[in-house]
């Protein structure tokens, strides 16, 4: 049986760290943070994901997450987590097992937004997803983050970063 989620821990915010500041973000900005933190408690401590669930929508702030959003990022996630992994290892500099697990959840968030979510752009996957890494995970992983999902868009969405670099090219020539 699995341990309860509140086993695994969760990441936390650093004290004054560059993050947003908490009344700026929207709803779907909230969800991601919420599956990010329910991604921790499956990674870590293995919890399923109805366990995770119930856990993450007790926790202070919920209310004001997009909890549509949030079960589609936590649920996909947790289901398709070997499909996003085979899109994320080949781009990886080091075994999977090496990522942190804070690493790992922005990449799946990221890697699932890439591929599953074409309504939300492909810049502003990556965007959130380093936002994320930035605020939970180490000092430069949202670097490594960004790398990856670089790589993850260019498998993914290789004609929507096409027609980017396209209309930035002729509004750079008007």
């Amino acid at each position: 049986m699995n341990e309860p989620a509140t086993q695994a821990g969760s990441p936390h915010r650093p004290a004054g760290g560059g993050a947003r500041k908490s009344s700026a973000k929207s709803p779907r900005a909230r969800a991601r943070e919420f599956a990010l933190q329910g991604l921790y408690q499956y990674i870590v401590g293995g919890n399923d994901a109805d366990s995770v669930d119930a856990f993450t929508r007790d926790l202070q702030g919920f209310a004001k997450a997009d909890a549509v959003f949030y079960d589609t990022l936590l649920r996909s996630c947790i289901e398709l987590h070997a499909d996003l992994d085979a899109l994320i290892v080949p781009l990886l500099d080091r075994p999977l097992a090496q990522i942190s697990p804070i690493e790992r959840g922005c990449l799946w968030i990221g890697a699932y937004e890439l591929l599953r979510c074409p309504d939300i752009p492909w810049r502003v996957a990556l965007n959130e997803s380093i936002e994320l890494a930035k605020d939970f995970g180490g000092a430069d992983g949202h670097k490594y983050v960004n790398a990856v999902l670089n790589g993850v868009a260019g498998k993914t969405r290789a004609a929507e970063m096409a027609d980017g670099s396209k209309a930035a090219r002729q509004h750079q020539n008007v």
